[in-house]
């Protein structure tokens, strides 16, 4: 079944929580110590909302969701001060009970195109340094390393990630 996109709106907060916390049970069950359930709420998505974009994926038009993700404009916590040449993608996420295989390179193709059509040469995004999984994920969709740094997540904590980028 195709995957359908469209921008999320104040309805889908609900549903983007839920992903979230789903896709933490994952991590944890899988010994990735990244993402907690209950760590991003209604709040987090809304500022999302009101200062980004915020992307789902569902299947077909009217399916169940099956992926989303937050596309950024600038993103100075992680990388410092930058050109406005970037978008710059957080929380890539599917819902594994749903989406089929690739729907998180789908998606992220998808992110890619929406930062071309807003005339931005390069998608930037950042994992944890010592998730090597993942970055191999990113490296094998055509991203590469660009330095490593430490990061504020805002949640209390400092944390090593790998900064990555593509060129569009």
């Amino acid at each position: 079944m195709p995957l359908s996109f469209r921008r999320a709106g104040e309805p889908d907060l609900p549903e983007l929580v839920r992903l979230r916390d789903d896709a933490a049970r994952w991590q944890i069950a899988h010994g990735i110590d990244q993402w907690k359930p209950g760590e991003l709420g209604v709040g987090h998505f809304r500022k999302r909302l009101d200062e980004g974009e915020v992307w789902l994926a569902s299947l077909g038009a009217d399916g169940p969701l099956a992926g989303a993700w937050e596309l950024w404009w600038d993103d100075p916590a992680a990388w410092g001060p930058q050109a406005p040449d970037a978008g710059y993608v957080h929380r890539l996420m599917t819902d594994r009970r749903v989406a089929p295989p690739g729907t998180g390179r789908r998606m992220l193709a998808r992110a890619e195109a929406r930062i071309a059509e807003a005339g931005h040469a390069f998608c930037r995004l950042d994992c944890l340094a010592d998730n090597a999984r993942l970055r191999e994920y990113y490296e094998a969709a055509g991203y590469g390393t660009v330095r490593e740094r430490a990061k504020d997540g805002g949640l209390g904590h400092v944390y090593r990630v790998t900064l990555l980028e593509k060129r569009l």
